[in-house]
């Protein structure tokens, strides 16, 4: 037991990683690649710690507000996004995030799990890499690794097993200090 109901495996590692990511202009993006992926959407919000929240838990305001920025920005709704790699350092924090992402209506992202809406197929592939708690969460890289399994998707560069079937658009959801700021990105290919 960790903190009741949560065990030791509802909760992802800490980890040693580092991740880097390239950003070009279109132009120069279409020289290097003939898959180039665009960001075309981006929000950021911070709301104070959660302790500041207590009208919105188990909500988190700042991925609704960032998300809204994201999803504004790039001309998308959450029926549009096709795979997302969301912030899931504990078991319940992939729920929360669904929910907030607007995949799922709030309290109805555990049976959407159940269904497998959450899967490769389903109706948003949610963490095809496995998330934060199979590949560990190397705190100051894990943004930029989610920007990385995106992109590979995208491309249609990963194992066959885990790939998201013509991925489109994808979104990365990336939260900070104990809650109160989040960013999102929502990356579509461009070809």
């Amino acid at each position: 037991m960790v903190s009741t109901p949560l065990t030791l495996h509802d909760c992802c590692p800490f980890s040693d990683g580092a991740a880097a990511v390239v950003l070009a202009s279109e132009e120069v993006a279409r020289k290097l690649t003939n898959k180039p992926v665009y960001l075309t959407g981006v929000g950021q919000s911070s709301s104070g710690p959660l302790s500041n929240q207590n009208d919105y838990l188990p909500r988190i305001r700042a991925r609704e507000i960032s998300s809204k920025q994201a999803y504004d920005m790039a001309g998308v709704k959450p029926r549009d996004i096709d795979l997302c790699e969301l912030h899931d350092c504990f078991s319940i924090a992939s729920l929360i995030a669904a929910e907030s992402l607007g995949f799922f209506d709030y309290g109805k992202a555990g049976e959407a799990w159940e269904k497998g809406e959450a899967d490769i197929g389903g109706k948003v592939a949610i963490n095809p890499s496995g998330g934060l708690k199979s590949k560990g969460h190397p705190i100051g890289a894990t943004g930029a690794g989610q920007v990385y399994e995106v992109v590979k998707q995208l491309r249609g560069e990963v194992e066959p097993e885990r790939q998201v079937p013509d991925a489109r658009t994808g979104l990365t959801d990336t939260l900070g200090g104990d809650g109160g700021t989040l960013v999102n990105m929502i990356f579509q290919r461009g070809w």
